[in-house]
């Protein structure tokens, strides 16, 4: 199972950036993902507050994505307590602390640098 990050998420929706497009690209449509939901509102966040994307395609495109068959969802207390945990000590956002939290149980997936640097740690 592959965890995927926001910006991973939105280069594939957005096909802003070619090759970072194709490389999500052959891991959402080949592997089984996680989808959580923090990640989904960041995804929200970001369409909505920087590229002005209209909120009823905003619901249709992550509705159509979460229905892909490769998409999964799971919640877990452990790991939150873990994110919080990591939250309190690095030096960035809580999602990628959540995100990173669960770097033992899935592989991450991510062109965050602040991320990929606390999976690798």
């Amino acid at each position: 199972m592959i965890l995927l990050d926001a910006n991973y998420i939105l280069r594939y929706l957005l096909r802003d950036n070619e090759e970072m497009f194709e490389a999500a690209k052959n891991i959402i449509n080949h592997q089984h993902c996680f989808l959580l939901n923090e990640v989904v509102a960041e995804v929200v966040y970001v369409l909505h507050g920087v590229y002005k994307t209209p909120k009823t395609l905003i619901a249709k495109t992550l509705h159509d994505f979460a229905s892909l068959p490769t998409m999964n969802m799971h919640e877990s207390k452990t790991v939150l307590s873990k994110a919080l945990d990591l939250y309190h000590t690095k030096n960035i956002d809580y999602i990628d602390c959540y995100l990173c939290a669960l770097k033992e149980k899935y592989e991450v997936k991510s062109f965050d640098k602040k991320l990929m640097k606390c999976i690798n740690d």
